[in-house]
């Protein structure tokens, strides 16, 4: 029967949830799921919620926890990655280093400073994952949900591993877009293409019918104030679309990923004049944000182990994510056919080769198959090139501890390129110092 093995399984919010969707995905009955951490209280309580669903309502699957990835590692047919490496607390100095020296995040976990201090820390743990998956389970469908998601995928895929990297936020944008054209989400089709939280659509139909050409229309009332997206979400990830908006009449094409992701990739949102992205409605998460959220998510966990919250609404309440669908459809010789991170090779004809694109494209029994894009328009290829060159050049840095080339790349980033050579360099050692234990690499005698 089919084994699946989530690296990272004691994340109190992805391991419930991948358990759930798996769990509710009946052709997938009789699997073995392993969840694997490497803290075991964590994984401890997320496996005996795993196996409260499984008792309570009399669920055909196997589960088990490790703490040894090699044990996990065997027979697996498919792989779920979120991990962050250091924890939150390594997010810390992500964020506030840089913010001493003017350049705030809204999210800190992709691009600018945050996402390569993110990615240094990141890319040597995934590639020794890799390596791994490579020497006991070479033919497993590797499904990457962790950030930076770009340059991890492209790690694992330069190691040869069957790897695709999945997010959510065009599944969000879309939700957002068939409300505005009073349709459903799966009556939403678009041409997609960029890198990870920098995704542009630059065609898109509603119902059959094109409506790429009522989003002019649509951004302005956004802008205007006319059409509030999100007005009811007061959280941290409401996503009100000025940026995107404001991206739409610049480049005729429209950014397909939360503002708060997308804001991270240009200089021109999140500074003084706009009051640090109010201008933009951006709200910027800090740490005390996502500890808040893990709590939360780690309280609703025991309060289902004694009984004060009833588990039925939450296992009716299958996610959006694509990791159980994908399962799904390799399992019963189906096409699953959805938005993925995949090394280019030749579905976006304007970028450069090999580099990790995300667009539409179909998984079968066979792996992952990238759908043909095309070329990008040229002002969206000028600013997605350079974003995939300092993402190419993050992972040489992490993987060979190379100081300078960390330098070089801090400089070519929008939000890091307003500094001084001076300055960059010694935020550059701040960030390296604050994150010694988890980048031996950086300090080799």
């Amino acid at each position: 029967m089919t084994k699946i093995c989530i690296i990272g399984g004691g994340s109190y919010t992805w391991g419930p949830t991948f358990m759930r969707d798996i769990f509710a995905t009946p052709e997938l009955a009789g699997s073995t799921l392993v969840l694997q951490d490497i803290v075991q209280e964590r994984v401890d309580l997320v496996y005996a919620l795993g196996q409260k669903m499984i008792q309570d309502f009399n669920l055909n699957f196997r589960l088990e926890k490790t703490l040894s990835l090699e044990d996990a590692l065997q027979g697996v047919d498919f792989i779920i990655l979120t991990i962050t490496t250091g924890r939150l607390e390594s997010m810390r100095p992500d964020l506030e280093i840089p913010a001493k020296y003017g350049i705030k995040q809204s999210v800190g976990d992709t691009t600018g400073p945050g996402g390569l201090a993110r990615a240094l820390r990141n890319i040597p743990v995934v590639a020794e994952i890799g390596r791994k998956v490579m020497d006991i389970c070479p033919n497993a469908l590797f499904l990457n949900y962790t950030n930076p998601m770009t340059v991890l995928t492209r790690t694992l895929a330069m190691q040869g591993v069957k790897v695709v990297g999945l997010c959510h936020e065009w599944i969000g944008v879309r939700e957002h877009l068939a409300t505005l054209f009073g349709t459903k989400p799966e009556n939403i089709a678009a041409k997609i293409a960029g890198v990870n939280h920098l995704i542009w659509v630059t065609d898109l139909y509603a119902d059959e019918k094109r409506a790429f050409d009522e989003l002019s229309a649509v951004t302005d009332k956004i802008l205007s104030g006319e059409i509030k997206v999100d007005e009811g979400d007061t959280s941290v990830f409401a996503d009100h679309a000025k940026v995107k908006s404001t991206l739409f009449h610049l480049y005729g094409a429209l950014p397909a990923a939360g503002d708060r992701h997308i804001a991270e990739f240009f200089p021109h949102f999140i500074n003084e004049s706009t009051e640090w992205g109010k201008t933009y409605d951006l709200i910027l998460t800090n740490v005390e944000d996502r500890y808040a959220m893990e709590a939360e998510a780690k309280g609703l966990i025991e309060s289902a182990l004694r009984g004060d919250v009833p588990l039925a609404s939450f296992m009716q309440d299958v996610s959006t994510e694509a990791a159980n669908k994908i399962i799904r459809a390799v399992t019963v010789g189906e096409t699953y056919i959805g938005i993925m991170n995949l090394p280019n090779v030749g579905q976006v004809f304007n970028l450069s080769r090999n580099a990790v694109v995300e667009t539409y494209g179909t998984i079968d029994a066979t792996g992952a198959h990238a759908t043909t894009y095309g070329n990008v328009p040229a002002g969206v290829q000028n600013v997605l090139q350079k974003h995939i060159s300092n993402q190419e050049l993050t992972v040489q840095a992490a993987l060979t501890g190379d100081r300078n080339l960390a330098l070089q790349i801090l400089l070519n980033d929008p939000l890091s390129s307003r500094l001084t050579i001076v300055q960059a360099n010694q935020m550059l050692d701040e960030m390296l110092e604050a994150n010694k234990q988890c980048l031996p690499q950086f300090f080799k005698q």
